[in-house]
This record gives C-alpha cells, sequence and structure tokens, in this order.
C-alpha cells in the first residue's frame, strides 16, 4: 500500500525488533522495513549489535543478517558500527561470549549503539537475537538493551503451532519492561501449519499494537520482496505525533 510522509508531524523512530522465537525471520522482516521506508524517502539506519554465528572473511568476523540490514538501510556505516559485538559459535551469545572470555553488559552495548545512532537518521532499527529475554549475561537481557536505547519495540511473530502463546507472553514482557510494542508483524515460517489464518486473525485481536503485513512464506526473502508485502500506510501512521 502507498503511503506519503508528513515531513511538519513526522517523529524520528527508534525501534527494538523482537521476536517470539529464534529463526523466525526477524532479519527479514527488519530488511523489509528498511527498504519500504527507505523507498519512502526517509533516512534509514539498521543495527545488529550483538552476532553469534559470524563466519570468518579476509575483513573479519562476518554476520550474515548484519549484512542484510547493511545493505538494506540508506545511511553508510562501518560493519563495525553496525555489528559491533561479533561472535563465531552459532549458540547463545552470552555462552558464546563467556566462551571467549568476553564481558557483554547493557551499559556497554548501549554505548556501542549511541554512538552509531548520533547519525542523523529518520528510522534507526536495532535488532535483538532470539526472543525477548535472550541473556547479555546471568544478569543482564536484550530486553534491557531496548529499555537503556528507549526504544519502541517491533515484534515479529513466527506463524507456527504455539505462536498465540509465545507472542502474548512475549508482549506482557515488553509491557512488564515499560516499552510499548508500536507494531507487530506475522510472519509465516509453517507454510503447512493449521488454521493459519485463524492463528492470525486471534493475534490480531489479542495483541495491543497494530498489524503492520503478513508476509507468507518465501522460498527467497529478499528485502523487497518483505516489503512489497507489508502496509506502509499503518507503518508511517505510527510515526506521527
Amino acid at each position: 500500500m502507498e503511503a506519503t510522509v508528513n515531513r511538519e508531524l513526522f517523529k524520528r523512530q527508534r525501534w527494538f525488533i523482537t521476536g517470539t522465537d529464534t529463526d523466525i525471520g526477524k532479519t527479514a522482516i527488519a530488511a523489509g522495513l528498511l527498504q519500504l521506508l527507505g523507498d519512502q524517502g526517509l533516512k534509514t539506519l539498521g543495527l545488529k549489535p550483538i552476532a553469534a554465528g559470524c563466519e570468518m572473511t579476509e575483513e573479519g568476523l562476518r554476520n550474515s543478517d548484519a549484512l542484510a540490514l547493511q545493505a538494506a538501510a540508506n545511511t553508510p556505516l562501518d560493519y563495525a558500527q553496525i555489528n559491533p559485538i561479533a561472535l563465531q559459535p552459532p549458540i547463545a551469545p552470552h555462552i558464546a561470549a563467556q566462551e571467549q572470555g568476553l564481558a557483554i553488559t547493557v551499559d556497554k552495548v548501549a554505548g556501542y549503539c549511541r554512538g552509531a545512532l548520533l547519525q542523523r537518521t529518520d528510522i534507526a532499527l536495532i535488532e535483538g537475537a532470539g526472543g525477548w529475554r535472550v541473556p547479555l549475561n546471568l544478569r543482564e537481557s536484550f530486553a534491557g538493551l531496548a529499555v537503556a536505547l528507549e526504544c519502541q519495540v517491533v515484534l515479529v511473530v513466527g506463524v507456527k503451532l504455539g505462536c498465540i502463546n509465545h507472542a502474548l507472553l512475549t508482549a506482557e514482557a515488553i509491557a512488564r519492561d515499560g516499552l510499548q510494542i508500536v507494531g507487530w508483524v506475522a510472519n509465516i515460517i509453517d507454510p503447512g501449519g493449521a488454521r493459519i489464518e485463524e492463528n492470525i486473525a486471534a493475534l490480531k485481536s489479542l495483541l495491543p499494537a497494530p498489524c503492520w503485513g503478513v508476509v507468507p512464506f518465501l522460498d527467497e526473502p529478499s528485502a523487497a520482496a518483505v516489503a512489497s508485502q507489508l502496509d506502509s500506510q499503518t507503518i508511517l501512521e505510527c510515526c506521527y505525533e
């Protein structure tokens, strides 16, 4: 759906992208949002401050999710600004960090993010890892990072059996932490699942935020393909005073 931006009323946004689980398409949705918003003429920025499962390259450790955000955003940043903490093992970030002798804290990660967020942008997306309560260490979680950066939250719901419970529990935790879900996206990751439409209808009734789109199962979930499934008018309506 096409929409136009009213610059006089538009309010700069800072969104934290979280999900109902790991491997439910957070990065694909985040890249799609960056593509859609950039197509509307907005200045966008995407961060993946902590990434596990990085691969060694000639330039150093690189993460496919962070690279996807870098490609989809239109504010140029060095890779180290987008993904300042790159971990090689594809395991829980706090465990990977412990194994490498790294101390990760909310304050440290928030500091890295604030440096990148000094860039003048209309919309900044910060993607977490896994779900809302994924630990940074044994005392703090990614939720604390979203709080420290004073973000609104975009929830990606991986549509599969059990997703209603996962989504509602996540929404309760976000509200308990004092943050607002500004919107959510249904991402169909199990195209053979039962009662997909009924599950999405229930989520639309039960979640305390507008649905920004229903993304079908895509063999190649490019940023452009995902963006085409998002509702730009509903998304932009959330960006005004």
